[in-house]
C-alpha cells in the first residue's frame, strides 16, 4: 500500500519529470486510495505509463507537441499541471469546495503525519525533503486550532478547585491591602 514517486527519462513513450529535493521517496497510501489508483489504472490502455494523464490528452501530446519538436521539460511540466489543475477544479466544484489545490491534500498528510506522532525526521524522510526547515516552514505552520489545543492541554493538567483556590486567595490578599 505505497506509490513510488520517481523521476522520469524522456523516452519514446514518457517525458522528463524531475522531483525536487530528493531523487525518489515512497509514500505510504491508505487502501482505499490504492483501490482508486489500482481502478484508474486498469482502465487505462495497455502498457500505458501514467495514471492522471487521460489517454486522449496523453495521445495530443505524443503525437501533435511531441512530433512537431515543442515540447521541453518546461512545457510537459506546464501543460500537464494546467491541465490537471482544470479536473482538480471541476472535483472542488462538485465537492462545493470554494478554493483549493491538489498540493494541499499533501499539506495536509505532511501535518496529520506529524500531528499523529512521526518523529520529525520520518515526516520529512516521507515528504521527500532534504532538510526538516522545509518540512517546517511550508507544512508544518501554527494550525488554526492550536490554541483550542493548548487551552485542553492546560485543562487536563490544572483542575478547577486549584484554580478557584488560587484565584479565592488572590481576591483575599486584595481585599485586605
Amino acid at each position: 500500500m505505497t506509490i513510488e514517486v520517481n523521476p522520469k527519462d524522456n523516452t519514446e513513450q514518457t517525458w522528463e519529470w524531475k522531483i525536487k529535493d530528493t531523487d525518489r521517496r515512497t509514500v505510504p497510501l491508505k487502501e482505499d486510495v490504492g483501490q482508486l489508483l489500482v481502478a484508474l489504472q486498469n482502465r487505462a490502455p495497455e502498457g500505458y505509463p501514467y495514471v492522471f494523464v487521460p489517454p486522449r490528452r496523453y495521445n495530443y501530446i505524443q503525437q501533435v507537441l511531441r512530433g512537431s519538436c515543442n515540447w521541453t521539460l518546461s512545457s510537459a511540466r506546464d501543460s500537464i499541471i494546467n491541465n490537471f489543475t482544470r479536473q482538480f477544479d471541476k472535483i472542488l466544484s462538485k465537492a462545493n469546495v470554494d478554493e483549493g489545490t491538489f498540493h494541499d491534500i499533501r499539506k495536509t498528510a505532511i501535518t496529520n503525519w506529524f500531528r499523529q506522532g512521526l518523529s520529525e525526521y520520518d515526516v520529512m524522510t516521507l515528504a521527500g525533503h532534504a532538510n526538516f526547515t522545509t518540512t517546517h516552514r511550508f507544512y508544518l505552520a501554527v494550525a488554526d486550532d492550536l490554541m483550542a489545543r493548548a487551552r485542553q492541554a492546560t485543562t487536563h493538567q490544572v483542575s478547577r478547585e486549584i484554580l478557584e483556590k488560587c484565584c479565592q486567595n488572590t481576591m483575599n490578599e486584595n481585599n485586605h491591602e
